[in-house]
């Protein structure tokens, strides 16, 4: 028997073949990624341009004219005759105000929404009753319903109550119980371990006291997962605020479009518009970028039985 013994001397490496297949996969990657970012940078790019050389050098890559005139108008801190000397519109943005009525709204119908939710899926996980999972399938299929078909009937609903024009006339729809919610912290739920919640049921504790402190405590990635989904698609909400809300509720997105429907010089102010964007966006941005990663695992969980 005769044993063949390679060596391998210390500047010699295998070189492996080149995989096309990967290669080609970072290239679409890459082109994605540059799609995806591009409307972002172009918001940059126009809110640090002038309004009067967007339009001869609309196809600049770089800032036209650089200043950050545009930030000074959404802050207030310039006046009309400094705004139109820059080129803006002399439209006028209560920036703060409405920067605060978002945070106040997306906040309470997060909790709402959170808390009624969360109790919906204890009692579609946990609770035994007749036709329970034949209700449940009923009231998921209304994700299959647009928005826009309840809209009426909710302004005819907050208006006959008068409560147009008030935050709780804004949060009203929004704060109890939505499918998508439900059906995600009740997927938790099942796999969620039972022995805890029977050790708790022979001591005497009611199904409430269970629920508070001992379901919640447990699920408190979850909550947080959705509390960050519901807030940032509350942040972007616009047509139902648009309905119902006044000067002293207004939220951002509502105030930007009026924003940028004042034009007394004729045209919108472009640069000053986006600069109150890419403001507005930042919350979300840093949300998403902190808790990014927590958002995906929890949907990736609760999506396994």
């Amino acid at each position: 028997m005769t044993t063949t013994t390679t060596l391998v001397t210390a500047g010699q490496r295998t070189r492996k073949p080149f995989r096309w297949g990967l290669f080609w996969g970072w290239v679409c990657l890459v082109i994605a990624i540059a799609i995806s970012i591009l409307p972002f940078y172009w918001v940059l790019r126009t809110s640090l341009s002038m309004n009067a050389g967007l339009a001869s050098n609309s196809a600049s890559l770089l800032p036209v004219d650089f200043n950050l005139g545009a930030y000074a108008r959404v802050f207030g801190l310039q006046s009309t005759e400094e705004a139109l000397a820059q080129g803006g519109s002399g439209a006028q943005i209560n920036f703060w105000q409405y920067m605060l009525n978002s945070i106040v709204f997306s906040t309470l119908t997060t909790a709402g929404a959170v808390f009624f939710s969360s109790m919906a899926a204890y009692a579609f996980s946990r609770l035994h009753w007749k036709h329970r999972d034949k209700v449940f399938g009923l009231f998921l299929a209304t994700v299959l319903v647009p928005p826009i078909f309840t809209a009426l009937p909710n302004f005819l609903l907050v208006k006959n109550l008068g409560l147009l024009g008030t935050m709780f006339g804004l949060i009203l729809p929004y704060v109890f119980m939505t499918p998508f919610a439900i059906f995600f912290m009740r997927q938790f739920f099942l796999n969620m371990n039972r022995e805890v919640e029977e050790a708790a049921m022979l001591d005497g504790a009611s199904q409430w006291r269970i629920f508070i402190q001992v379901v919640l405590p447990n699920a408190a990635a979850p909550l947080a997962t959705l509390a960050l989904l519901t807030f940032m698609g509350q942040w972007n909400e616009y047509f139902w605020p648009l309905l119902v809300s006044d000067e002293g509720t207004r939220v951002l997105t509502v105030g930007l479009g009026t924003f940028k429907s004042q034009s007394p010089q004729g045209a919108p102010d472009w640069s000053g518009l986006m600069a109150a964007v890419l403001v507005s966006a930042v919350p979300i941005l840093i949300l998403f970028a902190a808790f990014g990663k927590k958002i995906v695992n929890s949907i990736g969980f609760s999506g396994v039985k």
